[in-house]
This record gives C-alpha cells, structure tokens and sequence, in this order.
C-alpha cells in the first residue's frame, strides 16, 4: 500500500540522508502558484544540503513517500485535495481518496518508509481553552509512538503552549532547542517559554538520535525546535496586538471549540499584511536547511 519512489528507496538502502517533507502547506497552507514554488524551493533546500527530499501525500488512495514532478504538481493544483491526519489514511486508502499529509499522517508514511528526519512548519498543539473543549493535536499522540526527528519551528503562538510542552513531557516526547534555551513560537523566535536541552549542531542532533536506538526505550520522536531568525520573525509587538484583538472577536461572536484556530490564523495574515506568512516560510525554509544537515549527520555524511 506503500509506494517510495525509486530515488528515496535507494537513498534509504544506501544509508544515505533523506528529509521527509509534509504537503499540507502545498495543498492547503499557501494560494497557487505559489504554493507549487515553495514545495519545489523546500525540495532543493534539502537537495543544496546533500540529502534526497520525500515529500509525502496520498493519490488515489496510494501513500506515496517522494513525489515526481507531475504528482508534486498534483498536489498543488487540483481541487478537492483533502487533508489527511494519521487517522484518515485508512479511509483514503480504502476510498481512493486523495489528501495532502499533516504532522501526523507524515511521520507515520515517514518512518514506515525508514526515513528518520522530517522538516515542517510547526507542530500541532494543545488549543486554548482546553479544559472546555478537550482539542489537542493528533500530532502530539502519534510523536509519542513514532521514532523520528522532527526539526519544526515550535508551535503555532495561538495554541497554548505551556500546556503542549507539558503535554509533550507527559507523552515522553524528548524537546530540543537548536542553538537557543526557548522554546519557538512559529512565527516567533521565542514563544516566552524555556526549553531544558539546547542542540548546537547537527552532529549534537545526530547523536542524539544514536542514543535513543542504543538505549532501546519507547519508540518515541526527538523534537528538534529550530527558531525562525530573529530578523525574519513576526514583529512581537504587532503579533500581540493582533492576536489579542482577534481572541476579543472571538469571544465577541461567540466562536469557539475547533473554530477558533482556522479563524485566528486567517487574522493574523489579514491583519499583519501578510507578514505572518512570510515568517511561517521563513521558517519552513530554514527547518528544511536544518533538517538535511541532520539528516547528513545522521548518515554520517
């Protein structure tokens, strides 16, 4: 049921560095055509660090790890593309349903593959008002049983964070900064939040990954939080402000529960001018750098 293109199979038997690489962000997070730019600019990133990309999604109920040009395409421009977490690839296996892999539905697909470093935007987290509506990632459940490195940007500044780092501590989920003692917010450099481990290379990163296989514990993933530079951040003060005009309307019309995400993330693109966007490529772009190095160092390259 899974097919691995011909260039990342081999790249896999030869222990050579290989990056998974999500599509959501192609399908669903960026307009055409530039979402087909990113994906290609995200594949020679990683192709510029030594290491074979896989982007990963499911066409006609196929999970495909590494996609040739025309499927990539595919990806990109055709309507009704769905949007797969790990829970949903039965159903589009079964289907024949097509869909853009998440977190989740990626580092599954990923590591089935034998592909270990995986580059996205940000993790899914624990939602604001948790306690009322009980919404947390599937991403943070699936990282908890699935032996990979994922080298993400933190998480989105609209969840709540505290509440995920403790989440992920709970699950047995290992966080890393990269060269940095706070935790990343996305479109931010520093959510506010410290992390206990700092990663100062990518051979630091690799080691690590060697120390989890030597020791044999729970197959659990290694969360390698990269920070987007600071000069390419969100400006602090104008993401504060909108973040906190945008939860006043929330509350104001009365959207809660799973609304509140897609609602706060479309204002914050239309009300920072686009700027919220271009910090989350900014990052995206510099986990997939950070990733091939990792993925170098962890074929010993």
């Amino acid at each position: 049921m899974l097919v691995v293109s011909d260039e990342v199979r081999t790249a896999v038997a030869d222990l050579r560095p290989v990056v998974a690489l999500e599509s959501t962000i192609i399908a669903h997070g960026l307009p055409r055509p530039r979402n087909l730019r990113v994906a290609q600019e995200l594949e020679a990133v990683v192709r510029e660090e030594g290491a074979v990309p896989a982007t990963i999604a499911v066409l006609d109920g196929v999970p495909h790890v590494g996609l040739d040009k025309d499927q990539l395409e595919r990806v990109a421009n055709e309507d009704g593309i769905r949007k797969l977490g790990h829970r949903d690839l039965p159903l589009a296996v079964a289907t024949g349903a097509s869909g853009a892999t998440t977190v989740s539905a990626t580092a599954l697909l990923a590591a089935r593959a034998g592909v270990r470093v995986f580059a996205t935007g940000g993790l899914g987290g624990v939602h604001r008002q948790w306690t009322q509506t009980q919404d947390e990632s599937a991403d943070l459940g699936l990282l908890a049983r699935t032996r990979i490195t994922v080298v993400c940007a933190g998480v989105k500044s609209i969840l709540d964070v505290a509440a995920t780092l403790e989440r992920l501590e709970t699950l047995g989920v290992a966080v890393a900064g990269f060269g940095t003692d706070r935790f990343p917010g996305f479109y931010l450099a520093d959510s506010g939040h410290p992390v206990e481990w700092t990663l100062r290379t990518p051979a630091e990163a690799a080691e690590v990954m060697r120390a989890q296989d030597a020791l044999g514990g729970p197959d659990a993933a290694l969360i390698v939080a990269n920070p987007v530079p600071q000069e390419q951040q969100l400006d602090p003060v104008l993401h504060a402000r909108v973040l906190d005009e945008a939860l006043r309307e929330c509350e104001e019309r009365g959207i809660t529960g799973q609304a509140i995400t897609p609602f706060l993330l479309e204002q914050l693109v239309r009300r920072t001018g686009g700027a919220s966007l271009e910090a989350n490529l900014a990052a995206v772009r510099g986990n997939a750098r950070l990733a091939g190095r990792i993925a170098a160092a962890w074929a010993g390259r």
